[in-house]
């Protein structure tokens, strides 16, 4: 199985776990409890600006899990905000008021539903240390996924705004 956490848009082989009941969502739940997939069930997993969403009391626990569930040599897909762009566009004199504010929204969350708030914020080496911790390897940085149309390939201009990264069991 490949599991699209976050996602709403139905895609042939992929199944979406997603914390609110939409019409393509075919499991309910949150990434921080895959209790109801089963150990090494899933080949990929791929969640796109979800991390964020958790305290960093949740990040063990939810690392843990996603390994648990993947397949040996299963892949954990993640798009998430790259705090170390965000905040070097917004503390470079050229940037706007507006786009100051847009950054912010982007950097703690759009804040427009209840699960839509940012906890925690990523740059590279955080993340990586984080999937290393917890077993992963081959953590690498990747431009684009190329799967979905979603927050994993939004720019700001010319510069991507969302830090991709793939970490294996």
């Amino acid at each position: 199985m490949k599991l699209h956490i976050g996602g709403l848009q139905a895609k042939e082989g992929w199944k979406i776990l997603n914390i609110m009941n939409e019409e393509a969502v075919d499991f309910i739940g949150d990434i921080s409890d895959l209790s109801q997939f089963s150990e090494n069930s899933i080949e990929t997993i791929y969640a796109s600006h979800v991390f964020e969403h958790l305290s960093h009391k949740k990040i063990d626990g939810t690392l843990d899990g996603i390994y648990r569930v993947l397949k040996p040599g299963g892949v954990f897909q993640i798009s998430v905000p790259d705090m170390d762009r965000l905040f070097s566009l917004y503390l470079n004199p050229t940037t706007t008021k507006q786009m100051r504010f847009f950054l912010m929204c982007v950097i703690f969350g759009g804040q427009n539903d209840p699960f839509d708030f940012h906890y925690f914020g990523w740059s590279e080496d955080t993340l990586s240390d984080a999937f290393l911790r917890h077993q992963f390897r081959d953590v690498k940085r990747v431009d684009n996924f190329g799967l979905f149309n979603d927050t994993s390939s939004m720019l700001i201009g010319e510069l991507p705004i969302s830090l991709n990264m793939i970490a294996t069991k």
